[in-house]
């Protein structure tokens, strides 16, 4: 096995231990854990309003602690564990879910006493087998859904309870791969990218033809999105709950990035890939999504990928995106809007009971849904 093999395997250990060790860890335990998985200085990156952490102290005070606070019980449930080196950073990747019951408010969502499952995608950077750098999202609209809270317009996609896991359920890849599958599966999602970079707004508009999708993916494929866009089956769904909408609002395919955002590690693994970018420049906002109307502000990115390759032709597609500071950009605040339904409620005033119009006369800069 290679230095970077060897590596890779080890760094995916460290992470796997991480998560298991903190499944079963008691709260005096958590300090440890960290030291073990985590360097001192680690720079770690979460949703909004978490945001940046700097230093594992601080990780567990700022972040782990108080999400253990909240769902004492809590466990991560890996549906993908990946590695490998991109440029001259080594990376983990994965994704799954946390479970807990929900026993004291998070982040000023009301506890609800309930099971509740929140998605979450993470990327490490990795460096003498401890994570130097962390970039993770978690869905923290389902949790607003799983509370009783409807901050967005339904979404065009279908939402509610688990999405997919992956096919034969050999996402978490803790053995070593054939590098010439995660090769094959990383020239694949390149050559799809590469299509989708044949889009130009100004000429093709609302004709998602230029990108043919259909040379990449599986008649049978399923793309899984965030609370708020949901999930698609087949690519006409995607494209009609999904790409179009998403394009017309945010559709500059070559913006000149200028930001100083973080590219993941784009990565190829047995049948699996991924990437993802952080904070980056990636389109102005120059049509309406969701009701908004174009700001033409350029917007920044938080969006992870994960896909399952089958044959010569992807499956699964799970992308985690951070909304909430997709709408924050967008000058929308959509804790404000849980904060004002949760007033309501405790009025005797649910949000499905009333229309809009009448929930905007009450709520004063709750914009209209």
């Amino acid at each position: 096995m290679t230095d970077g093999r060897y590596r890779n395997q080890r760094n995916k250990s460290v992470v796997w231990e991480y998560w298991q060790s903190m499944n079963h860890a008691l709260a005096k335990e958590v300090p440890a854990i960290v030291k073990r998985a985590f360097h001192r200085d680690v720079d770690w990156n979460g949703p909004q309003p978490i945001n940046r952490i700097r230093g594992s102290h601080a990780l567990i005070k700022n972040y782990l602690e108080p999400l253990r606070h909240s769902f004492p019980d809590i466990k991560y449930t890996a549906d993908i564990l990946m590695g490998g080196t991109d440029g001259d950073d080594d990376w983990v990747s994965g994704c799954g879910y946390l479970t807990g019951t929900f026993v004291h408010d998070w982040l000023g969502i009301p506890a609800t006493g309930n099971k509740t499952d929140i998605h979450f995608g993470q990327f490490f950077v990795m460096r003498d087998e401890k994570i130097v750098e962390s970039y993770c999202i978690l869905d923290i609209l389902s949790v607003f859904k799983q509370a009783g809270f409807q901050v967005l317009p339904n979404a065009l996609g279908r939402e509610g309870g688990k999405i997919q896991k992956p096919r034969n359920n050999d996402g978490v890849m803790l053995f070593e791969q054939n590098e010439l599958e995660g090769a094959q599966s990383m020239q694949l999602v390149e050559a799809m990218w590469n299509g989708l970079g044949r889009y130009k707004r100004q000429r093709d508009g609302q004709d998602m033809g230029t990108m043919e999708q259909q040379h990449y993916w599986h008649p049978d494929f399923h793309w899984m999105g965030p609370t708020g866009i949901g999930t698609t089956h087949s690519i006409e769904e995607f494209q009609d709950f999904h790409q179009r909408p998403w394009l017309s609002a945010f559709g500059d395919r070559n913006l000149d990035v200028k930001s100083t955002g973080r590219n993941m590690g784009f990565l190829g693994e047995g049948a699996y890939a991924c990437g993802g970018i952080w904070n980056q420049e990636f389109s102005t906002h120059h049509g309406q999504f969701q009701g908004i109307s174009a700001t033409e502000k350029v917007m920044t990115l938080r969006d992870f990928d994960w896909y399952k390759r089958d044959g010569s032709l992807l499956i699964q597609n799970w992308i985690p995106i951070d909304l909430i500071d997709v709408y924050k950009q967008l000058d929308i605040d959509l804790f404000d809007r849980m904060h004002r339904q949760h007033e309501m409620r405790k009025r005797g005033i649910n949000w499905w009971d009333i229309p809009t119009d009448g929930i905007s006369m009450l709520t004063g800069s709750l914009r209209k849904f």
